[in-house]
């Protein structure tokens, strides 16, 4: 873990505001995601500033966004883990591996300067095209997997929300009921915006409100709702072969940005403060 946690007065910002506040040149920071950069500092440690938010600090100096905003967090639970990304950088920042402060970035910046409502509607919209209710109609080993694998998270989250959703081998898909998306609207409603957008890239990653949601509501772990987003995926790999590190290198990273999201989702709802012992290894 990061050496310690201490209380940092005023220091050197990490990046420059986006002059003029030019969008499409700040959010262009976010579309380098394979970036890396020589490490620059020596320690790791958050404190807490202004209305109670955390802030991370290296060394002396205190982290911005892309968008040039002071880098700061609702709880010292979240702070801690993006600080741990920091810390577990070595010779080299490896930004593609800091999910946690990629996703705090984003809420902070909100590059594509959407609200809350917005945001619940393209996460409705994934409703239409969900995996899980996209079915083939042959081979029939196919079919039947799906059917076995999917039809009971299928069941779980339409119990869980008394909702109708149901499954289609049409290119169209199943016809979703308003009521439906009215009862997963009024429930996004719940969520803040930093924890929306923690949802919203668990949903991109998986393709499936249904798996996200089956995750979040820790009906599913990480590994099975990955496995079960790759379903027809590792149906074709164990029927024809693959390259296996390439597909193992797949799978690690797509369960990493998944677990990462979850967790997003998850700390930004806590507002209590994180126990101590919380930060031992």
């Amino acid at each position: 873990m990061f050496r310690s946690i201490v209380r940092l007065g005023n220091a050197l910002s990490l990046s420059k505001v986006c002059p003029g506040r030019q969008h499409q040149r700040c959010a262009l920071k976010y579309s380098t995601a394979a970036a890396e950069r020589k490490k620059f500092y020596e320690d790791v440690s958050i404190s807490q500033g202004e209305g109670g938010l955390f802030e991370i600090n290296l060394d002396r100096r205190k982290l911005k966004t892309p968008g040039g905003k002071l880098f700061t967090v609702p709880n010292e639970a979240l702070a801690i883990a993006v600080a741990t990304e920091w810390d577990a950088q070595r010779e080299t920042l490896k930004f593609y591996t800091m999910h946690m402060t990629t996703l705090c970035n984003t809420a902070l910046d909100n590059p594509t300067q959407r609200d809350k409502d917005q945001m619940i509607n393209a996460a409705l919209k994934f409703l239409e095209t969900d995996t899980v209710c996209y079915r083939v109609d042959e081979p029939h080993a196919l079919v039947e997997l799906q059917k076995n694998e999917w039809d009971p998270v299928l069941h779980w989250i339409e119990n869980r929300y008394n909702v109708t959703i149901g499954s289609s081998s049409s290119i169209l898909g199943p016809e979703i009921p308003e009521a439906t998306k009215d009862t997963f609207r009024q429930h996004l409603t719940s969520y803040n915006f930093w924890s929306l957008t923690g949802l919203e890239y668990v949903i991109t990653q998986l393709k499936s409100v249904v798996l996200s949601l089956g995750m979040i509501d820790r009906h599913l772990s990480v590994e099975q709702a990955v496995l079960l987003s790759r379903l027809e995926e590792e149906y074709q790999i164990r029927r024809w072969g693959n390259v296996e590190w390439a597909h193992d290198y797949d799978m690690y990273e797509l369960r990493a940005r998944t677990a990462a999201g979850a967790l997003f989702v998850h700390l930004s709802s806590e507002s209590s403060t994180v126990k101590r012992k919380l930060l031992q290894d």
